[in-house]
């Protein structure tokens, strides 16, 4: 397959006798470091039950070692898989959503929907149909679905409630918005409109770029459902449920939270003004909004989270960020 691709990226495998235009949907995997939970996500989307033609895009962002393009190449070149494996070169989440999204786009030229998993997820049978299902149903342009915990310890799973890895809506139907890309669909028309990068490089280490995405294609007036019988399921390592790293996610939650509201404001009048009045307020009451959470639900992490991102918005008045994603060991 000949494409006109960005120098940043390449196609390293394409399944033999791949049909580009009779794919109908897209789904696109980014990988980095996780070779042996790529292949388990890949075994849950081979298991998909549907009848829809769909192709899968593993995006690899480590462009050194390749770990995941090396445990998956094989298997996209045996025909075990449709679709193609590329490399995005340049290291950062975001960088390899748009890679993949951008090759999708120019390599499925009829696709009505491309989604989006992550290489540590394992997809329910019933994902990609449900999914698209629900986007058909409720005539939407984005629909996004639970990500359910699943802890390597089976002691942690009392986190399961907490804000970090609870989902943010429970019943099927129209939603105002979501917040991540980690289990996802997206109209191709909603691609063919917005511009290209998809995800701004500004939260290649951070994380938000879909979120600050999802955010902008609102703005636009596209719609979005919720499709609570669409869950993937997200492997959750103990290193996760440490204060530290509960800490450091919370703050960040803040400061993307406030970078978004900034760029949603910044045509209006005294909107910089606004972000920040309204990222002290939330601040102020975040102590008694915690102490009320504690009291439901005897938590005191989850009630602390409440600080903590009040805390990250006004800590990104001053510049900080949060790249979590720039040392993944320790994420």
């Amino acid at each position: 397959m000949e494409l006109d691709l960005q120098g940043n990226i390449s196609i390293v495998a394409q399944s033999p006798g791949l049909e580009p235009e009779a794919i109908d949907v897209v789904v696109t995997l980014p990988t980095f470091k996780r070779p042996e939970h790529l292949l388990k996500t890949l075994v849950s989307l081979k298991a998909q039950v549907t009848k829809r033609r769909f192709a899968i895009i593993v995006m690899e962002n480590e462009a050194e070692q390749r770990e995941g393009a090396v445990a998956a190449k094989p298997l996209f070149e045996s025909g075990e898989y449709q679709g193609l494996l590329i490399i995005a070169h340049d290291r950062g989440n975001c960088n390899a959503y748009n890679g993949g999204w951008l090759t999708a786009l120019k390599a499925f030229p009829n696709f009505s929907s491309l989604l989006v998993i992550d290489d540590d997820e394992v997809a329910d049978p019933n994902w990609l149909e449900n999914m698209c299902m629900t986007r058909e149903t409720y005539g939407v342009d984005l629909v996004g679905g639970p990500q359910l915990p699943v802890f390597a310890k089976p002691e942690h799973a009392v986190w399961s409630t907490h804000p970090v890895f609870s989902p943010h809506h429970t019943r099927t139907g129209r939603v105002p918005i979501i917040y991540s890309s980690g289990n996802l669909l997206v109209g191709r028309n909603v691609l063919v409109a917005m511009p290209f990068p998809f995800l701004d490089l500004a939260f290649n280490f951070m994380g938000g770029g879909d979120s600050d995405f999802i955010s902008r294609c609102v703005v636009k007036d596209f719609t979005i459902a919720w499709c609570a019988e669409a869950p993937v399921y997200e492997t959750i390592p103990a290193r996760r449920v440490e204060a530290d790293w509960i800490r450091a996610r919370a703050l960040r939650n803040g400061v993307i939270s406030t970078l978004i509201e900034k760029r949603k404001r910044a045509g209006e009048p005294l909107g910089a003004v606004k972000t920040v009045l309204k990222s002290v307020a939330l601040l102020a009451v975040s102590p008694l909004r915690a102490a009320v959470v504690v009291a439901r639900t005897g938590s005191l992490s989850i009630g602390i989270y409440q600080v903590y991102v009040g805390v990250g918005r006004v800590l990104a008045e001053f510049g900080y960020s949060n790249e979590q994603y720039r040392q993944p060991e320790k994420n």
